[in-house]
């Protein structure tokens, strides 16, 4: 978080981007670092020591169920209906299916399933929190991603500094990879985000979602040798599918004529308001 703010204070000085000026957007900026940076990257981090990688990457595609969830339960945005209902029953059944219940869990991986699945039910109210409160044309996306990635640093800066260990000799590759997470997944992506939230229809951006799974499989058999059970795959398609099946994207497939100022069917009114939904950047692993 640390690396990512100082980048974004690197690219809001080079491009003589000033931070939000309104107490208001600040106060929203923090409560959005909680919910999007502070609370899931220290979850998603811990869960991780307990599951592997490819199983928090699928968790984390359950991030559309769990915007829907809050758009529904919290944010009052819209009501449920039949369609999203069974949308959201098939992505618990993708839950249930990609974490293999049948063979059942340890404590260890409980407590890992479980931490990541909180992780994503923090990015369900960010997301909904985001587009109801830091979209339009009030400060920049530079502006806006600073100034989060900035809270979420110093939130996080008691805990480092009173639970942090730090180790004499740090392999360069672990520096390497900090910078990396910080820079790239905690800084510039961020400032992506806050463009699609403001540019892109859902229809476009939601897609981003579903390249999470994909590249977590494929990063975690192919780099860090980590096994892949055939019910993980599957029931990450379930999630997905349960996703799609609550934004009506079946439907909307079969009628792509339709505008995005008519397209605003079930899913889109109930999670993305604004017609736009950001990438689902999680934790830096993304």
């Amino acid at each position: 978080m640390a690396a990512g703010a100082v980048a974004l204070l690197v690219i809001a000085a080079v491009t003589r981007t000033r931070l939000p000026r309104r107490a208001a957007t600040w106060g929203h900026l923090f409560l959005l670092a909680v919910f999007l940076n502070s609370a899931p990257f220290t979850l998603f981090a811990y869960g991780e020591t307990h599951v592997s990688a490819v199983l928090a990457g699928i968790i984390n595609a359950l991030t559309p169920l769990a915007t829907l969830l809050a758009a529904l339960t919290i944010f009052r945005q819209q009501r449920p209906n039949p369609q999203i209902i069974a949308g959201l029953a098939i992505g618990f059944a993708g839950v249930l299916v990609v974490i293999g219940v049948w063979h059942g869990l340890g404590h260890g991986q409980l407590v890992g399933i479980g931490a990541c699945l909180g992780a994503v039910a923090c990015y369900g109210i960010a997301y909904s929190y985001s587009h109801r409160y830091l979209t339009g044309p009030v400060d920049p996306p530079v502006s806006l991603a600073t100034g989060q990635v900035l809270c979420g640093a110093l939130q996080l800066l008691p805990f480092a500094l009173v639970l942090g260990r730090i180790d004499h000799h740090v392999p360069g590759s672990s520096i390497l990879a900090v910078a990396a997470l910080g820079i790239l997944g905690s800084g510039i992506a961020y400032i992506l985000n806050f463009h699609v939230v403001n540019n892109a229809p859902a229809t476009i951006a939601s897609s981003v979602t579903y390249l999470t799974p994909l590249f977590a499989v494929i990063v975690g058999a192919a780099f860090l040798g980590e096994a892949v059970s055939w019910y993980e795959p599957v029931g990450g398609l379930l999630i997905l599918t349960g996703a799609a099946l609550s934004q009506d994207r079946f439907h909307r497939r079969q009628h792509p004529a339709r505008s995005n100022n008519s397209d605003n069917s079930a899913g889109d009114s109930v999670i993305y308001p604004n017609h736009a939904e950001p990438p689902d950047l999680g934790p830096a692993h993304m």
